[in-house]
């Protein structure tokens, strides 16, 4: 809606109780009833038996037990459920945390790693409060897609080691190119067994994937090649033999030790941990929204994320976030609302505490098999061929944080993506402005009644130009009117078609408007919209050098009217 007078209208601003109110409370409102209950109960179960194994495979990854991947799970869980601002959101530990815990684990250890991820969660609620969740979805398309297929790939390296059943001289190096060297020079020491195990389980999946893709492949192909490595007495290694189990039981919450120093030393890996929960989560919430046409609050959600992250460390767990492929599980699964994602962490819990000790006997290269199908969903393969097509900008800014990603750092490569996508859209915009002499050919795209004879006076200069006026294009318009003859008695620059202006563009009109001023030339700005023309203003473009009109043919007709004079 528009007012003549001031300008298009704003909604209003959205109060802090509506934009921090958990989707739970909206539910619950709306009226929960037993049929609702019993839908989120069977979508719960199904997530979490898709979370079960997926929740230890990750943690294993990550460096930690598969304990610390319930924990997550459980706790995390359960709070970004019951505080986010997404009906469906599921949350857990994360494939696309892989590298970053491995990593902080090896430079901190696991206290290290708890207060990372507790710091983290502190970061996520400062960026949710301070309402920034809007802005990352400004974060460009290749770049979510480059990151994520890198991630995968590095995923699927470090699991090669436990697919394969190799035995490595020393630890494994976290570089990607040390770490294939070593994997080649340990390729004599391949396991059979573990190989089997591996292919079984991956065969499993994929077949339940075709032809019963219902039913809980992951923990089925889990189940069968536990049970049948057990009867055959294969010599692979399992839960049992390198953890010596999971407990049965949640610890009780405890600090993480903190000093100063520590804080300074984890602090990168947090700011890390927390921008990466922050696009994850989000992604992971707009899945949801576009799979069930509602709407999530991304502050919310922050908050959701920061809460999850603090209770997660409390209790011995790792980074949690939002993940997609149980998000897009519970939706599929029919669920109401976040009763299911609250479900999901309590069944959970149940597992751990009734069938604990059969986890000892889940081999290794299973778990590893089903990372591995994770990472080759995660490549988003059709995406990422027509990005390349798509444009030499977009399959740049791909590219560039894909082997990023890959070969340097998770961080540098999101950043230097961004930093590409962000110069691609400046120049993208910055070709869109345009600038035009307004002539005796003037065309139908002029928004107000024009007589073109006006504009063809050669005492007369009228240009219009088109589209943002901002920085990346400001040079552009500033060499064309820079061009303006003295002879000539009013200048006129229709803005009607710009939506908004920065302070570069408004130093530029300023400068042509000076220039005219030295020349005795009348300098008119017409059809500028209320906001562009607050901006011009407090940049100094205004009386005596500048005259405002409405229309150019108020502007052209008391130019003619003075030379007639």
């Amino acid at each position: 809606m528009e007012d003549r007078a001031t300008g298009p209208r704003r909604p209003p601003e959205p109060t802090f109780a509506e934009l921090f109110t958990p989707k739970l409370v909206t539910v619950l409102r709306e009226g929960y009833r037993a049929a609702d209950l019993r839908a989120d109960m069977i979508a719960g179960l199904t997530v979490a038996i898709v979370a079960l194994p997926l929740s230890m495979a990750i943690a294993i990854a990550s460096g930690a037990g598969p304990e610390r991947g319930l924990y997550t799970a459980i706790i995390g869980g359960f709070l970004i459920s019951a505080l986010g601002g997404s009906r469906f959101q599921v949350g857990g530990p994360a494939g696309a945390f892989i590298i970053l815990v491995a990593a902080t684990v090896d430079r901190h250890g696991m206290d290290g790693l708890l207060l990372a991820t507790m710091l983290a969660g502190f970061i996520l609620l400062a960026l949710g409060f301070l309402r920034l969740g809007t802005y990352v979805k400004f974060i460009p398309y290749p770049v979510t897609v480059g990151f994520t297929a890198g991630i995968a790939v590095i995923i699927f390296a470090s699991q090669v080691k436990e697919l394969l059943g190799l035995t490595l001289a020393g630890r494994e190096p976290g570089e990607i190119v040390d770490k294939v060297a070593t994997l080649w020079g340990a390729a004599g020491t391949l396991n059979p067994a573990a190989l089997a195990v591996a292919v079984a389980t991956i065969a499993i999946i994929s077949g339940l994937r075709r032809w019963r893709p219902a039913w809980p492949g992951l923990l089925i192909a889990v189940v069968l090649v536990s049970v049948a490595a057990a009867l055959l007495a294969l010599p692979v290694e399992t839960i049992g033999t390198r953890f010596g189990g999971i407990p049965s039981t949640l610890p009780w919450p405890e600090l993480p030790p903190v000093s100063w120093e520590r804080v300074q030393a984890v602090l990168p890996d947090a700011l890390a941990f927390a921008l990466l929960g922050a696009i994850e989560s989000l992604l992971s919430a707009v899945v949801a929204d576009g799979m069930t046409g509602r709407r999530h609050r991304s502050n919310c959600e922050l908050v959701a994320q920061g809460a999850a992250n603090i209770g997660s460390a409390l209790f011995g767990g790792i980074c949690a976030t939002g993940t997609i492929a149980r998000t897009a599980t519970n939706v599929r699964s029919g669920a109401r609302g976040p009763v299911a994602g609250m479900l999901h962490s309590i069944f959970l819990l149940v597992f751990m505490l009734v069938a604990a000790p059969l986890a000892a006997y889940v081999p290794l290269a299973a778990l590893a098999a089903v990372l591995a199908l994770v990472a080759w969903k995660m490549i988003e393969r059709h995406e990422m061929a027509t990005l390349l097509r798509a444009s030499r900008g977009d399959a740049v800014v791909l590219l560039a944080t894909f082997l990023l990603t890959v070969f340097r750092d998770l961080t540098e490569g999101i950043l230097v993506g961004f930093a590409l996508g962000t110069l691609l859209f400046v120049h993208r915009m910055a070709t869109a402005t345009a600038i035009e002499a307004i002539d005796d050919q003037a065309d139908a795209r002029e928004r107000v009644p024009f007589d073109p004879a006006l504009a063809a006076d050669p005492d007369v200069v009228v240009y219009r130009i088109t589209g943002p006026l901002f920085f990346g294009a400001a040079s552009t318009v500033g060499a064309v009117l820079d061009r303006i003859a003295d002879q000539r008695r009013a200048f006129v620059v229709d803005l009607s078609a710009v939506p908004f202006l920065d302070s570069t563009a408004a130093n530029t009109l300023a400068g042509a408007a000076r220039k005219a001023a030295r020349g005795n030339v009348r300098f008119f700005i017409t059809g500028a919209s209320v906001g562009v023309r607050r901006t011009l203003l407090a940049h100094g473009v205004a009386a005596p050098a500048v005259e405002y009109r409405a229309q150019i043919t108020d502007a052209v007709a008391e130019a003619q009217a003075t030379k007639a004079a």
